[in-house]
């Protein structure tokens, strides 16, 4: 019987002191989906990071109900469109009454809420026309150009060379020992 009263009064002290909670307000608004061409229920609204979400009906008209005193972000989620987030300031003073300013800009919105796109979203970059420049810049366009260099221009060089000059530039790699890994590792040592 005892625990049967205790639990009542748990009961009724929990649901005293919830009913005498802080109060709860509307923060309601528009967005004007007729220019942006989108389904209402494509575009989402999300309060402080989504804590609360709501969807726009097809006029564009959205509230989140039951919002605490104090200062909350709505963002707006729709795609190819950049929204602005709305930083909004409800006054527990003044009953409810709601100050908006736009985050990017720090444009302060008067009376109701109507939410406009920033800027279209670009997912895609522009592909860059076909240029002969652009190929030879690259690194593939460079290799082939210095081999084409080597077997061109290098054997123009080499018929400029004295006959005297080239057997004895033979001569010497004739002599010289081949390049191998051994001899690499004993030269060091020495």
């Amino acid at each position: 019987m005892a625990m049967a009263v205790f639990l009542a009064l748990c009961v009724f002290a929990i649901g005293f002191f919830a009913a005498r909670g802080e109060e709860r307000y509307v923060i309601d608004g528009t967005i004007r989906l007729q220019d942006l061409q989108l389904k209402p229920a494509s575009v989402k609204l999300l309060l402080n990071g989504g804590e609360k979400i709501t969807f726009p009906l097809k006029n564009g008209y959205f509230a989140f109900q039951g919002i605490p005193a104090g200062t909350h972000l709505i963002e707006v989620s729709a795609p190819g469109f950049f929204f602005s987030p709305l930083r909004v300031d409800v006054s527990a003073r003044l009953h409810g009454q709601v100050r908006a300013s736009l985050v990017e800009t720090g444009r302060v919105l008067s009376g109701n809420l109507v939410l406009e796109p920033m800027r279209q979203e670009q997912y895609f970059e522009k592909r860059e026309p076909f240029s002969v420049l652009g190929l030879l810049k690259s690194p593939m366009g460079l290799m082939v150009a210095f081999m084409l260099i080597a077997v061109v221009v290098l054997p123009k060089l080499m018929d400029n060379i004295d006959p005297e000059e080239m057997k004895k530039i033979q001569e010497e790699m004739r002599n010289r020992p081949s390049p191998s890994f051994s001899n690499l590792l004993q030269g060091a040592r020495s």
